[in-house]
């Protein structure tokens, strides 16, 4: 044994060495010490120490960049694009060690990585970098950035709605290989349109058409959206589809899986789960799949190259997010397109008035097929006004006349029926028979109701009314002033006991229906598709729709009718469609005739004349009232702006959801319309920002007539 060896094995030998050795181990262990606060005492980055960070507040005047210092254990992972964990909200004098101290963690966004930042004091360092996975990229980033100013909102809520929750399960698992190109599709039934072999043509070149494309009635519309994705593919370029609900993405989804094949496209949808959802987003993200198919989160999908992006049914309510800054797929697709130099195509059954804007503007051109070919898709139109139904007792008092008994019992006889009715439900509110003026309590002036059938009651203060009359025209009278999905579904039942009855609508929903002979009864929407193609369809109760207090109700009505007669067989098959509505009125008219493309530029002249939107640009101010009023004072609104209002606004019933444009139970609200003329809406909007930026940013509260105060630009109803 070696001399060493025997005095390592004395008691205390080397003592002081490992003492200093231990020492020196645990100084070395506690330079990080502080690594998830601060990194105190750590080395910074030697290329780029600074992490320019947008943190994770809405809140407006939070809207802006911060600096933050790289860590070097952080330096390769913390690259443009990923999200990070921050210390925010510290304060300057908290500085130890050349570190900012203190603060909340919140979640961010690392945009970009500087040599030097312009802040002159301490920064503070980076927490953590939660996912080495980039997912904002500089194109998403513009794009948030367009959206935020358009709408008045903040960068932080836009990517809210553009980037998903992470899912690190998701985020692990690699995407598969890109696919190569495939071939130019045929036009195939695009050749029923006149433009439409061009608008392909162009498409597969490397172009970049905008259109606005009135679809033909029928089943054909997804595939025609299927084949112009595969046209865009050909080119080496991505394509994006927004549709309204997860049923019409299904459709879209299986016809471009019967063009394509698997592989070539991601379908992003929240019925897909959030796990599913996000890998195919990163899918997407990192190019493996060029063409999305979605909802209306969809419309930030990240595709690489873009060349086409296509938005169906525009006029759908969904199309609009009821988040803040509420920002519509239109018009977001419309900014894709003008700052991305891509294909527009704007597709619906119907047509709105800013797509009859967009075309009378000459930014987009029109997509239509002739008249023989639109004679030889659209059904039979027939319509039925009150003349009729009052010199009908009997059909009055079930809301058919006798053209729309005979249209059923004809239909059946070679396949299903639909029934289209204004709402879901019962017999929900009531109206005087003769003048239909709405029957309203006594006590409260709330709407009457008769939920057994038999006893008047008040639906707000519960009073039993049993004297009732009509104070306009003293009629004593009553009818069911929108009868609903499964009251007629009852009626039609006992009219047709030996035929099936299908109900669709909120709390149930159909996809399809076979084909054979049954009673389909839906409210606008929740149609179902029939095998085939629907017999014939009642619309009834069209008072209902076109008679809404709101600007839209002709449009509105006229695209869910649409809607609806495009599942019935066309003309030379025998498909009839009966509207029970008067038949003067132009949403009617423009049914019969199957021309919304002539209702929406009429809409639009009389827009024009009384300077509403699309011709004008509008927002919404809402709030209690000292708050609006101490907004609108504070705003340096544009010198052309024009203010309307305010007026009050409905209060959410007690027990019910509370809807986008209703007050809180128990409050009074009000909202205010301010608009500009054309030229002038940017200059709005940004009035808008900084007036709540210097009310607090979100709610406005702490200042002088504090109080939350909502601001939508554009909004979608506007009464």
């Amino acid at each position: 044994m070696s001399s060493e060896n025997e005095r390592a094995e004395e008691p205390g030998a080397g003592a002081p060495e490992q003492l200093a050795l231990i020492r020196e181990t645990v100084r070395r262990a506690d330079v990080p010490r502080a690594k998830p606060r601060t990194w105190r005492g750590a080395a910074l980055a030697k290329e780029l120490p600074v992490a320019r960070v947008l943190v994770n507040k809405g809140a407006l005047h939070l809207d802006q960049y911060f600096d933050y210092a790289v860590p070097e254990e952080l330096d390769a992972d913390a690259q443009p694009g990923v999200r990070v964990r921050v210390r925010f909200g510290a304060g300057g004098r908290n500085v130890r060690g050349g570190r900012r101290e203190g603060g909340g963690l919140i979640d961010g966004f690392l945009v970009e990585r500087l040599a030097e930042s312009d802040y002159n004091g301490a920064l503070a360092a980076l927490a953590s970098v939660v996912s080495p996975e980039p997912v904002l990229g500089p194109d998403l980033l513009a794009l948030a950035r367009a959206v935020a100013d358009r709408y008045a909102g903040s960068l932080a809520d836009v990517l809210q709605l553009a980037v998903p929750p992470r899912n690190a399960q998701a985020e692990s698992k690699p995407s598969p290989a890109p696919l190569p190109a495939p071939a130019r599709p045929v036009p195939g039934t695009w050749e029923r349109y006149e433009q439409g072999p061009t608008f392909l043509s162009a498409l597969a070149t490397g172009g970049a058409p905008r259109a606005v494309w009135t679809a033909l009635p029928g089943p054909h519309w997804p595939a025609e959206i299927a084949t112009a994705v595969a046209a865009t593919l050909s080119a080496g370029r991505g394509a994006l589809v927004v549709v309204p609900d997860g049923r019409a993405a299904g459709r879209v989804d299986a016809a471009l899986t019967a063009l394509l094949g698997e592989g070539r496209h991601a379908l992003l949808t929240a019925g897909s789960g959030p796990g599913k959802r996000y890998r195919e987003w990163l899918a997407v993200r990192r190019g493996s799949v060029r063409a999305v198919v979605g909802t209306r989160a969809a419309m930030f999908a990240p595709v690489a190259d873009l060349g086409l992006v296509v938005v169906w049914d525009d006029g759908d309510s969904s199309h609009s997010d009821d988040r803040a800054p509420f920002p519509h797929v239109r018009e977001v697709l419309e900014l894709r397109a003008t700052h991305g130099r891509c294909g527009f195509l704007l597709g619906s059954l119907s047509c709105t008035v800013e797509a009859a804007q967009l075309v009378e503007s000459g930014w987009a051109l029109p997509l239509r097929a002739g008249r023989e070919q639109l004679r030889a898709a659209a059904p039979v139109i027939r319509t039925v006004g009150d003349g009729e139904l009052a010199r009908d007792g009997a059909a009055r008092a079930a809301r058919l006349p006798s053209l729309a008994w005979q249209t059923v019992r004809d239909g059946l006889r070679t396949g299903p029926v639909l029934v289209q009715v204004p709402r879901r439900g019962y017999a929900p509110r009531l109206a005087c028979e003769r003048c239909r003026e709405p029957a309203r309590c006594r006590q409260c002036a709330g709407p009457l109701e008769a939920p057994d059938q038999q006893d008047l009651n008040c639906a707000w203060c519960g009073r039993a009314e049993t004297a009732w009359h009509c104070v306009a025209c003293g009629g004593r009278r009553l009818r069911a002033q929108v009868v609903g999905a499964r009251r007629t579904a009852e009626e039609l039942g006992r009219a047709f006991p030996a035929v099936p009855v299908r109900t669709s609508g909120r709390d149930h929903v159909l996809d399809s229906v076979p084909d054979r002979p049954a009673l389909v009864v839906s409210t606008p929407g929740a149609e179902p598709v029939a095998e085939g193609g629907y017999a014939a369809a009642l619309l009834l109760d069209g008072w209902a729709m076109t008679g809404r207090p709101d600007l839209r109700a002709g449009e509105e009505a006229l695209r869910r009718w649409t809607s609806a007669a495009a599942l019935v067989r066309g003309r030379p098959e025998g498909g009839t469609v009966v509207v029970v509505a008067e038949p003067t009125l132009r949403p009617v008219q423009a049914l019969v005739r199957w021309d919304p493309v002539g209702h929406a530029r009429r809409e639009l002249a009389e827009r024009a004349e009384l300077g509403f939107p699309p011709v004008s640009r509008m927002a919404s101010v809402t709030g209690a009232p000292e708050a609006l009023a101490a907004f609108l004072a504070g705003a340096r609104l544009p010198a052309d702006a024009e203010v309307l209002g305010p007026v009050p606004v409905p209060a959410a019933e007690a027990g019910r959801p509370r809807r986008a444009f209703e007050a809180p139970v128990g409050e009074v609200w009000e909202r205010a319309l301010v608009r500009v003329p054309p030229g002038s809406g940017a200059a709005l909007a940004a009035a808008l920002r900084a007036a709540r930026v210097a009310r607090g940013g979100a709610g406005g509260a702490g200042v002088a007539g504090g109080g939350a105060v909502r601001v939508r630009v554009d909004p979608v109803d506007i009464g």
